[in-house]
């Protein structure tokens, strides 16, 4: 394998919306040191999009603390990784709670994955 080649990503694409995924294979078909994985080849990295349950509303930003919380992080790692203060990670925090009738974090993690908001 040349040194170019170790440094091509491959890229999978996992979009319910068949419109999306031709717009993303367009615009992300041109980019270089990326390429697109063929059917059945093992990726680098997967975009995935599932069409959100409509009782639940999320925000981007509200998926984006989701994410994080289903991997661990602290309102503090949270505040860090996505360049928002404590206090605004806790207010989106309460909003999942609520939004999710769940009673802590992984109540709220648990209550996502299962209802295919998030894959764990």
């Amino acid at each position: 394998m040349s040194e170019d080649n170790a440094r091509e990503i491959v890229l999978s694409l996992e979009i319910d919306d068949p419109a999306l995924a031709a717009r993303l294979a367009t615009l992300l078909g041109n980019v270089a040191g990326l390429r697109l994985a063929a059917p059945g080849e093992q990726a680098t990295a997967t975009i995935v999009s599932r069409d959100m349950p409509e009782d639940i509303a999320l925000t981007q930003r509200e998926l984006d603390v989701l994410a994080l919380m289903a991997e661990g992080a602290s309102n503090k790692m949270i505040a860090r990784q996505l360049g928002i203060s404590v206090h605004t990670v806790k207010f989106h925090v309460g909003s999942l709670l609520d939004k999710l009738d769940a009673t802590g974090r992984t109540d709220a993690v648990a209550h996502a994955a299962r209802r295919g908001v998030i894959e764990l």
